[in-house]
């Protein structure tokens, strides 16, 4: 895995997940450019419905997020978090 391309909280998040195969980690995938070729099938594989973007949002597995990391062309990935509304 290479953690040079993971946030801080995505980093955080892998090492307290028990289940490296479950796809419980929502994140976004920042790419160097807009996928083709292999690119594009694995992130079809993931669920994800490539078009003209570079930044992509999946749910995925620990394992997952290993092998993401490596491709070259993806630039970082990061944890998405939920935003609470501001209560007033």
């Amino acid at each position: 895995m290479n953690y040079q391309k993971l946030d801080a909280g995505l980093a955080a998040a892998l090492e307290e997940g028990d289940d490296k195969d479950a796809a419980s980690l929502t994140v976004f995938i920042h790419t160097d450019r807009v996928p083709d070729g292999e690119a594009l099938r694995l992130l079809k594989d993931i669920g994800v419905s490539p078009g003209d973007a570079q930044i992509f949002t999946a749910t995925v597995s620990p394992r997952m997020i290993a092998e993401l990391s490596e491709q070259p062309w993806v630039r970082s990935i990061k944890l998405s978090r939920r935003l609470d509304a501001l209560k007033r």
